[in-house]
């Protein structure tokens, strides 16, 4: 950072004892740690808001770039048609499909026909209609 060398370090050494002393020369080394420790903290604490104003600030534009995406997508694509528009089956259809597979089950088997105990593969209108066996034990 301040690039100083050995031979630098030494005339700063050599200089700090003949003008502080033998003597007072821990005290002084003390200080001067306390005061470049409270500089590192306070240069980490700038550098860490800098940091995370970098970040929000990159954060922003790309959530601005998500939006101006997701903009161009939804026009490109049209909207898909709900269910009515696609021909899902609608109260009426699901009803006449219940009462077939209702006289499926009560017309009587044919002579020589072993009777089936399966229904027919129709799905249930609702939940109430499923017919699960009891949870083992």
């Amino acid at each position: 950072m301040f690039d100083i060398g050995a031979s630098e370090l030494l005339m700063i050494v050599i200089v700090a004892v003949v003008v502080i002393g033998p003597k007072d020369m821990p005290l002084a080394m003390r200080t001067a740690g306390r005061w470049i420790g409270k500089m590192r903290k306070i240069s980490g604490h700038f550098r860490a808001g800098i940091d995370a104003m970098v970040r929000e600030a990159e954060l922003e534009e790309m959530e601005r770039k998500w939006r101006e995406q997701n903009e161009a997508i939804m026009k490109a694509n049209p909207v898909l048609p709900d269910l009515n528009q696609m021909g899902a089956p609608t109260g009426s259809d699901v009803a006449s499909v219940d009462s077939a597979a209702a006289q499926v089950e009560t017309a009587p088997a044919a002579e020589g026909e072993v009777a089936s105990s399966t229904k027919p593969a129709t799905q249930p209108s609702s939940q109430a209609e499923l017919h699960l066996p009891p949870p083992p034990l």
